[in-house]
């Protein structure tokens, strides 16, 4: 193909819709904030990672904070849906919840530090902090109503309800994947299970 040919075929190929650019960074950002940390990664990197300029980069994501954030959103995204999944495969309380909390810790190390390092800016940074907690709360809500549906679904006298299981759940998981990271030998497989077991185990009628 001569070069006259090769520029018209070139200038035919269509560009990448705004969904696909957005998509290509936020795959390219989760791979160079594995590999590098967040504080050391740039959006040059991932602008690069995801083959576009950092202009492409920035009509999508004002700061290296949003585009995390957005990531920390698709995760929540597959979290919730994972959470859906399991509560569908039970009706027992203890083991739906065990269930989901199962789902809720199975993450990869990589991003279980990169949420501790934004966590640790969140909390130090006022500004960084809304944006986080706004994020987190939305989560924890949509976690909330997928477990109240299944407590309407499924009736027991638990004392609990679905906003306050959900923070246990949360807060559990977090707490026991922190434990783990160092030393994995130092949480048991089933501890979870066992202690949502005893957390929820029906009053007596």
């Amino acid at each position: 193909m001569d070069d006259a040919r090769r520029d018209a075929a070139t200038s035919r190929t269509p560009r990448p819709g705004k969904d696909e650019v957005r998509a290509r960074v936020l795959r390219a950002a989760a791979a160079v904030f594995a590999e590098r940390g967040l504080a050391a990664a740039s959006l040059d990197q991932v602008a690069a990672a995801a083959g576009f300029t950092k202009g492409a980069v920035y009509s999508n994501f004002t700061s290296k904070d949003e585009l995390f954030l957005a990531l920390m959103a698709d995760q929540g995204a597959r979290r919730v849906d994972a959470v859906e999944a399991a509560l569908a495969r039970t009706t027992d309380l203890p083991g739906a919840l065990a269930a989901v909390g199962a789902e809720l810790s199975a993450q990869e190390t990589t991003w279980q530090l990169l949420f501790l390092e934004f966590w640790q800016r969140a909390v130090r940074d006022p500004a960084v902090r809304t944006a986080f907690v706004a994020s987190r709360r939305e989560l924890r809500g949509r976690i909330s109503g997928v477990v109240e549906r299944f407590l309407a679904e499924h009736p027991v006298r638990t004392g609990w309800d679905a906003a306050s299981l959900t923070v246990v759940l949360v807060a559990l998981t977090h707490g026991l994947a922190v434990e783990s990271l160092p030393d994995p030998d130092a949480v048991p497989g089933d501890l979870l299970a066992r202690v949502l077991a005893d957390l929820v185990d029906p009053e007596p009628t």
